[in-house]
């Protein structure tokens, strides 16, 4: 039986990515976008979804069964980003980041597992950061909503495993994608005490992004865990010392670990 998948921001990026590389395997797919009439020639079918909205979300959900009678698989990507200095940043600008990356991707989850339950099968793969395994300078906010996402996924994958539903994450490192131009940037203030070094960062941060791995790298990962039976809690998808330094901050004094990330960051 061909299986159904819900891909969340699936108009660009690594979710574009990852709808066409499933087409091209056999996979009906479904993908979301805030203004999904606006874009033309998609390899496969948009439906309108904010995950900010609960209305949207239901909407699209309720669009995917009632075509397809089935949703087997959910990626949770839709995503935004944030940089700034703590201090700096506009807490209200948090609390949209959190909406977006946190709370959105709740309600994307509570959305589908009435069906996912009722078929007594289903996978939701929540796309995190590696930037969630640890507390970034001037990314701190964004670092934050992907760790929270990666422990929620912990805990409800323990709570649905008794309805045949299976949770996961996947952690990407850098990916060339469109993410830094969304991204909400506190501005560098002149005379500020962080505007050399947040500049610095700044700079840094968007040299890693243009620099990232091709998207496609995503879309074979998320497809080998889609048709891996019983599917591991955590799993990391970058450049072999970004992956690292997740073992690194296992195994390191913390005092240690913070003297490497501030000298990577040139603090």
């Amino acid at each position: 039986m061909r299986k159904v998948v819900l891909i969340t921001g699936g108009s660009s990026g690594i979710g574009k990515a990852v709808g066409s590389y499933l087409v091209s395997k056999g996979f009906t797919v479904y993908g979301t976008s805030r203004n999904a009439e606006n874009v033309k020639n998609h390899p496969f079918t948009l439906v309108s979804l904010d995950v900010r909205k609960p209305e949207t979300i239901a909407t699209a959900v309720a669009i995917v069964i009632k075509n397809e009678g089935q949703l087997d698989v959910l990626i949770n990507n839709a995503g935004m980003g944030i940089t700034g200095p703590i201090e700096e940043t506009d807490t209200d600008e948090m609390r949209q980041l959190f909406d977006t990356n946190f709370f959105g991707a709740i309600d994307v989850m509570k959305a589908v597992l009435p069906q996912m339950r009722a078929q007594q099968s289903g996978l939701i793969i929540n796309v995190t950061s590696i930037a969630g395994y640890m507390g970034l300078p001037f990314r701190g906010i964004y670092s934050a909503s992907k760790g929270a996402l990666e422990l929620v996924t912990e805990a409800l994958r323990m709570e649905v495993k008794q309805f045949g539903v299976k949770i996961t994450n996947v952690a990407p490192g850098d990916f060339a994608t469109n993410i830094a131009a969304g991204r909400y940037h506190a501005p560098v203030l002149k005379n500020s005490a962080y505007e050399a070094s947040y500049q610095l960062n700044l700079d840094l941060m968007n040299a890693h992004v243009d620099q990232g791995k091709d998207p496609e790298i995503m879309a074979r990962a998320i497809f080998k865990i889609i048709e891996t039976p019983q599917p591991r809690i955590h799993y990391k998808v970058g450049e072999l010392m970004q992956k690292f330094s997740i073992v690194l901050k296992r195994i390191l004094p913390d005092a240690w670990y913070e003297k490497l990330l501030m000298n990577h960051y040139k603090l």
